[in-house]
């Protein structure tokens, strides 16, 4: 195996530039608590685990010292950012999720650093991204993401199925984009209307008997209800998160059986 890889060299390096190219924009994985030292070695065993199955790929004709090697260089790095920027898209509707309802909650102005996206993010939308992580470990996502993503699409597509299917990735990324908001849209909704129905009552209440002055209590009464409510709704959460990366994966792999050269062997 070593030898094989050695004697193909070139195709050694277009597969571990594209598992590099993922990796570096997958969320999780582009963390910086990961050095980037094990990020290049996790590339290089991605591409090794691949090699034997890297059918889409023909390097027949093409010089190793020209500009055309290059350029497919090029091509496999956009491949491997298209893959994780998909998983981006992902996990981007759990952090929009809880953006929604962090204003009606209290917590719009608290932001931190989100570890998972590397951005400043409000308190419940890190909050929803690391259980989204928890979900997606337990359900096997690096597993899929290194199968489904990025072995399959070894398999199956190359620079220029991406090039001729490139109204095929837009309006996939572009439905993706849309998904992202009526996921996060469905996910906060539940905890958006309690709060809505919160507000209305405190104002209602405040109304009825002001001497109560029942408003300056309606932040920890927001906080509270919120909370409860998460945590009466997390098992459905779980599930939903579940179903949304399930689901992200399975277009991923659609993806590959509409642009991509026909797949010998069964599924993953």
């Amino acid at each position: 195996m070593i030898n094989e890889i050695v004697e193909a060299a070139p195709l050694f390096i277009l597969l571990a530039v594209r598992a590099l190219a993922m990796i570096e924009t997958s969320p999780l994985l582009s963390s910086e608590a990961n050095p980037q030292i094990a990020r290049v070695a996790l590339a290089g065993f991605a591409a090794y685990a691949a090699f034997p199955s890297a059918q889409a790929i023909n390097l027949q004709g093409i010089d190793t010292f020209s500009l055309s090697f290059l350029l497919l260089i090029a091509g496999e790095a956009i491949i491997g950012i298209i893959i994780g920027f998909f998983i981006t898209i992902i996990f981007a509707t759990f952090s929009t999720a809880g953006q929604f309802f962090s204003l009606p909650m209290g917590f719009a102005a608290a932001e931190t650093l989100d570890p998972v996206a590397q951005t400043e993010n409000p308190l419940m939308g890190q909050y929803l991204n690391l259980v989204a992580m928890l979900v997606f470990i337990s359900i096997n996502g690096f597993r899929e993401l290194f199968l489904g993503g990025f072995w399959r699409s070894v398999q199956s597509i190359n620079i220029v199925n991406l090039v001729q299917g490139r109204e095929i990735i837009t309006s996939m990324l572009l439905s993706g984009l849309s998904r992202l908001f009526l996921d996060a849209m469905v996910i906060a909704l539940p905890i958006l209307g309690t709060l809505f129905l919160t507000s209305l009552s405190t104002g209602l209440i405040s109304k009825a008997a002001p001497q109560i002055n029942i408003l300056a209590e309606g932040f920890p009464i927001a906080i509270i209800t919120a909370f409860l409510l998460i945590l009466a709704t997390m098992p459905f959460l779980v599930d939903a998160f579940s179903r949304i990366i399930n689901s992200g994966f399975a277009t991923l792999e659609s993806l590959y059986l509409q642009i991509g050269a026909p797949v010998m062997g069964g599924g993953i």
